[in-house]
């Protein structure tokens, strides 16, 4: 793997995170319709919605909110040749942010843990912005 390439796997893992919420969403979903505790039709536009399948709903929007902005400048990184060790490892720890947010939100959900996951992804990603700011700078 060349050094050039290497910022697209964090990216690849985030990717394959937003994969892995989708089932958990449709089981969760399938599970309260099953309890009664929402019925199919619910789901046409959710505004009333089991807690458990309304975490992994909310979770996935998650997914495409600040996650845009990292795979964003990922790829201007890479096209300007600035996916350096640096914004590589910047990346990869933005990616093990998000992996610990979504374990927290769908699983014990306490915001006491989940806000210091979502504030570094946060962070990560605006020092990724300043990573590419500084390259373009310097004559990247």
């Amino acid at each position: 793997m060349s050094e050039s390439t290497a910022i697209f796997w964090p990216m690849i893992v985030h990717a394959g995170l937003t994969f892995a919420v989708y089932p958990i969403l449709f089981n969760r979903r399938k599970a309260a319709v099953k309890e009664r505790s929402a019925r199919f039709e619910d789901f046409r536009t959710p505004v009333r919605e089991p807690e458990q399948s309304a975490a992994a709903a909310r979770n996935l929007s998650h997914q495409y909110e600040l996650p845009v902005l990292f795979h964003v400048v990922c790829l201007a990184l890479f096209v300007t040749g600035g996916a350096g060790w640096l914004a590589v490892s910047l990346a990869w720890l933005f990616t093990l942010s998000r992996l610990a947010h979504a374990y927290i939100h769908l699983g014990s959900n306490q915001l006491s843990q989940r806000i210091p996951a979502f504030a570094a992804g946060l962070v990560l990603v605006g020092l990724l912005w300043l990573s590419l700011a500084v390259h373009l700078v310097l004559g990247g």
